[in-house]
């Protein structure tokens, strides 16, 4: 994770880092409370979906068992269905 204080020369380049890298960087405000984080839409999207999928306690626990069959490698390939 990267870190610097805000400098509008440097914007335009820290987001392409932070695309390019699937980075997250976090804008300090020197005098003023509250920093901010920049992400690439990618990765907010990632982890927005993450919590949506984790917050539902039945889906949380499906994933979880999903996720302990794969890495006791009993994971099984699957054809995906078509989408209309």
């Amino acid at each position: 994770m990267r870190k610097f204080y805000f400098k509008l020369q440097l914007f335009a380049g820290g987001i392409t880092n932070v695309v390019q890298d699937a980075d997250v960087t976090i804008i300090s405000r020197r005098d003023a409370e509250g920093d901010a984080v920049v992400m690439s839409l990618d990765s907010y999207n990632s982890i927005m979906e993450t919590l949506y999928l984790a917050s539902n306690p039945a889906n949380a626990a499906a994933l979880a068992k999903a996720i302990a069959q794969d890495k006791a490698g009993q994971a099984q390939a699957r054809q995906l269905l078509a989408v209309n």
